[in-house]
């Protein structure tokens, strides 16, 4: 079954078209980096214009890699929840005119369930049950994966995502955005143990925190302006990198460890941090978890995923029809089409 998937939640437009939730026939993503670079962030009216402007071009060009037609796939796929109520409306919108006008089935997916299911792309051989870390800019979520249709949130972010937290953690220290890439770099460069940062407390021992973290990042380099001293930004960039990626990686064994689960993966844009992906590597080793983690190229956000996912949706019946619309924020496990 080949399913030309579409996802716009943000500042990727992008298209894929994806054959039995396993193997990518063509991925394009039209990125929007350069621009928002220039304000320091996502600026949602210009990521809305670019995805009206990106998508039809995208779109063709994914089916000529793919060395097919539209008339030639089977089913529409498409991200309608969470993100950037204006992003995904173009997406959604121009999802359902191509279903209505080929006859083809409509398939919603949901983001976070996209980004787990980057990991089926790389992995044949992964399947449920599994439980999954997904860390990307806008959410920080350990998931139970009883099922590909099938999730339930064990932990969660309470404040700002991991991402988040990298990139506005990257502004304080003079990185430009993205932070996420030059904190990764500045890592390896600098001594993870010079400065200490503190490791958020959470009333439920899985959900996440991280507001806490930023603050003390901004706070040391504000108190070292004020009395002239310098910091060593490559350093901090490897000690603030150092505490993230512990408190990620520890809350996720321990939950992994009391579920019961031997198997995991990692997903999101965070996945993409070097870091990150070692001090996984080497826990699960540890602890005699087997690991999944996608390339690079997957982590971030990207139509294949969402292709990947469609594919298992449609085999659960999630069928959705002309009504369908975008919704900015939506647990994993809920539906509203």
């Amino acid at each position: 079954m080949d399913i030309l998937a579409i996802e716009s939640s943000c500042d990727e437009t992008a298209a894929a078209v994806v054959r039995d939730g396993r193997e990518i026939i063509s991925s394009v993503v039209a990125t929007q980096i350069e621009e928002h670079k220039l304000y320091g962030g996502v600026v949602p009216e210009i990521a809305s214009r670019r995805h009206c402007e990106s998508i039809c071009a995208v779109t063709a060009q994914a089916l000529e890699q793919a060395h097919t037609s539209a008339e030639n796939i089977d089913a529409v796929g498409v991200t309608f929840a969470p993100g950037l109520i204006g992003a995904l409306l173009v997406g959604v919108n121009y999802a359902k005119a191509l279903a209505w006008g080929l006859g083809k089935p409509l398939i919603p997916v949901h983001h976070i369930r996209g980004h787990i299911a980057a990991n089926y792309l790389a992995y044949p051989e992964l399947k449920p049950p599994y439980m999954c870390l997904v860390a990307s800019g806008g959410h920080s979520h350990i998931v139970e994966v009883r099922d590909y249709t099938d999730f339930a949130v064990i932990g969660k972010t309470t404040d700002d995502a991991a991402g988040e937290c990298f990139d506005k953690a990257a502004r304080a220290m003079g990185f430009p955005y993205p932070g996420g890439k030059y904190i990764d770099e500045a890592s390896a460069l600098g001594d993870p143990n010079k400065y200490t940062l503190p490791k958020p407390h959470t009333a439920r021992p899985y959900d996440f925190s991280f507001s806490g973290l930023k603050t003390a990042v901004i706070n040391l380099i504000h108190n070292a302006n004020q009395k002239g001293e310098e910091i060593d930004a490559n350093a901090l960039a490897a000690c603030f990198q150092k505490t993230a990626g512990e408190i990620l990686t520890d809350k996720f064994i321990a939950a992994a460890e009391e579920y019961g689960y031997r198997k995991i993966a990692l997903a999101g844009g965070v996945a993409a941090n070097s870091g990150l992906r070692a001090r996984l590597a080497l826990v699960s080793s540890e602890h005699g978890m087997e690991f999944f983690v996608p390339p690079l190229s997957l982590c971030g956000d990207n139509a294949a995923m969402i292709g990947a996912q469609a594919f298992y949706e449609y085999k659960r019946g999630n069928i959705a029809d002309e009504s369908l619309n975008a919704c900015a924020t939506m647990a994993i496990d809920a539906r509203c089409y």
